[in-house]
């Protein structure tokens, strides 16, 4: 079921002039957002103004994007782990160190 906004809201676009109830269902920015609120972890499941909705999903963003940040540097920090255990089987091989000798190295590096 679609709420409307309050008859008292006026759209921004019209100079305030009009309600944005009565241009609801041809205004193109007449949106449905489905989710949850990045600040209350509350569900939402609301029409509205996609300019009201603006600063919640700006938050999400941001908060997206620090999570992205997080991974790749993770991502990043197993892969210089695997890369230098990578090089030290290499000396080990090519000076005739043990696996175990390898392995202790790697370890000795993790801590």
């Amino acid at each position: 079921m679609v709420h409307f906004p309050d008859a008292s809201v006026k759209c921004p676009y019209t100079g305030f002039k009009k309600p944005c109830r009565e241009l609801a269902l041809s205004c193109p920015k007449f949106v449905h957002i489905a989710g949850v609120n990045p600040n209350t972890g509350e569900p939402v499941d609301r029409y509205g103004c996609s300019d009201g909705f603006l600063p919640m999903l700006l938050i999400e963003n941001s908060q997206q994007q620090r999570q992205t940040g997080a991974a790749v540097e993770s991502f990043r920090n197993e892969m210089v782990r695997l890369n230098d255990a990578s090089r030290l089987l290499e000396v080990g091989a090519a000076s005739q160190i043990t696996p175990s000798h390898v392995k202790e190295i790697a370890d000795a590096r993790d801590d």
